[in-house]
């Protein structure tokens, strides 16, 4: 999936999730619900910040979740940043993200 969000591919990126699937803050109000939902708010993100990237620093599994320690950069110019995403997984597609920044 960060392969996809660093080529800025949305429409590969929800590929990869269920059609009910959101991101949202941590045990917080959902930012983008379902695939559609995180498709258009991608789109516009990378309309946005062409630059953008997230790079893993760590990850870690169990059982249907995966959390990634991550750097994002927005563009050349701003100041990197540091956030958790906790991907749930329903079979191998996954059903929400979750941020901790």
């Amino acid at each position: 999936m960060i392969a996809h969000y660093n080529a800025q591919d949305a429409d590969s990126y929800v590929a990869l999730m269920t059609d009910d699937a959101c991101e949202a803050g941590y045990r917080g109000a959902v930012l983008r619900e379902g695939k559609e939902g995180v498709r258009s708010g991608l789109k516009a993100m990378f309309a946005e910040f062409p630059q953008n990237r997230a790079d893993i620093l760590s990850s870690y599994v169990l059982g249907e979740t995966v959390v990634l320690h991550e750097k994002v950069s927005r563009s050349a110019e701003s100041e990197p940043f540091e956030v958790m995403s906790i991907y749930s997984f329903e079979g191998d597609k996954v059903s929400r993200v979750e941020f901790v920044r």
